[in-house]
Parts: C-alpha cells; sequence; structure tokens
C-alpha cells in the first residue's frame, strides 16, 4: 500500500498513521518527525527548518523533498509506505508523482481526515500542555491552520479528481476514527 494520510494540523494524522501503517505493514513516514529530530539534534536541516516551523510556515520544498524522497527509497517502504505531512504544496505532488513513478508503482490512496477548525486549536492548545511543545503558540497553530488552507486544501482536489481521495471524519475517540479509516481503505486496490 502506498498512500498518504492529509488533513490540517491536529487532525490525528500522527496518531492514525501509526495504526495504518501497522495494518498494513509499510513504515509511517513524518515529515513532522523528521523535522524535530533534526532540530533536536542541532543539524543544519533541523535550524533551517525551526526557523520556519517557529513561524507556523512550511519548510521550503527543496527541503522537504529531498527529505521524502531519500526516505521512500529506503528497503523498508519497497513494499509500500504511508506519508504523513507529505505532500502539503501542489509542486510536492508533482515531485512526490515522479518519485513513485521512478520506482514503477503508483500511489493506491490519499485519506483526508476532516475536522472542525476550533476543536483543532482546541487539540493542538492541549498537546502543547502535555508534550511542551513550544512552537504550538495559539497565534502559530491559527497560522498553520490558515496556511494548510492556502496552499494543502487545493491537493484535495487534486487527489479527488484523480479518484484516489478519500474522506475520514476525523471527529471522536481515535479507535473509532481508526476504524473509520479501515473501512474506507476496504475496497482499495494496492498496486
Amino acid at each position: 500500500m502506498r498512500m498518504i494520510l492529509m488533513g490540517p494540523p491536529g487532525a490525528g494524522k500522527g496518531t492514525q498513521a501509526k495504526y495504518v501503517a501497522e495494518r498494513f505493514g509499510v513504515p509511517a513516514i513524518s515529515t513532522g518527525d523528521i523535522f524535530r529530530a533534526n532540530v533536536t539534534s542541532g543539524t543544519e536541516l533541523g535550524v533551517e527548518a525551526k526557523r520556519y516551523m517557529d513561524a507556523g510556515e512550511y519548510v521550503p520544498d527543496e527541503v522537504t523533498n529531498l527529505m521524502v524522497r531519500n526516505r521512500i527509497d529506503e528497503d523498508d517502504a519497497k513494499p509500500g509506505f504511508l506519508l504523513d505531512g507529505y505532500p502539503r504544496t501542489l509542486a510536492q505532488v508533482t515531485e512526490l508523482d515522479g518519485m513513485i513513478t521512478f520506482t514503477g508503482h503508483a500511489l493506491d490512496a490519499v485519506v483526508v481526515l476532516t475536522v472542525n477548525s476550533e476543536e483543532l486549536v482546541q487539540r493542538l492548545l492541549q498537546r502543547a500542555k502535555t508534550e511542551g511543545r513550544a512552537d504550538d503558540t495559539e497565534d502559530v497553530i491559527r497560522r498553520r491552520q490558515e496556511v494548510y488552507a492556502e496552499q494543502t486544501e487545493p491537493l484535495i482536489d487534486v487527489y479527488r479528481e484523480r479518484g484516489l481521495l478519500i474522506e475520514v471524519d476525523g471527529t471522536g475517540e481515535v479507535d473509532e476514527v481508526t476504524q473509520r479509516i479501515f473501512d474506507a481503505l476496504a475496497g482499495v486496490r494496492q498496486s
């Protein structure tokens, strides 16, 4: 299974990615996790990424694209993968298309988690308290929502036109949302 898990910040992509990837026996590849690991380690990429993350902006495509290309080329991703947080822009869609085509495969599904925007803000504020995420201030959270609406929501139409889009209600308990995703993916043919 080669799939993308999309949704606005706070929709539960990271949580759901673990369960879905485990179900399909593929790695969950999260750009957010990779960025945070680089920030914590103080790498050159991390320093650059942190500037954008602290402002609630997306990390530039050239940095993100290279990181994703390297990751999906690893052995554990050969049978498939779940991308969480990528692609986020139309340019990244084109880049990902090239990466997957190069391997002789195709994308199987794009799952979008939908959640009310005010609930998302509250979820992220709560996460900031429990996980100590300094980058999750209310202003930054609201800016991330705006950036998602401007840059990432247009991808939904692209994948809908390709017949790959599956919309899933991301509201409710974690196990309820997980089951909705599994039910929605039940009929998806894998490349």
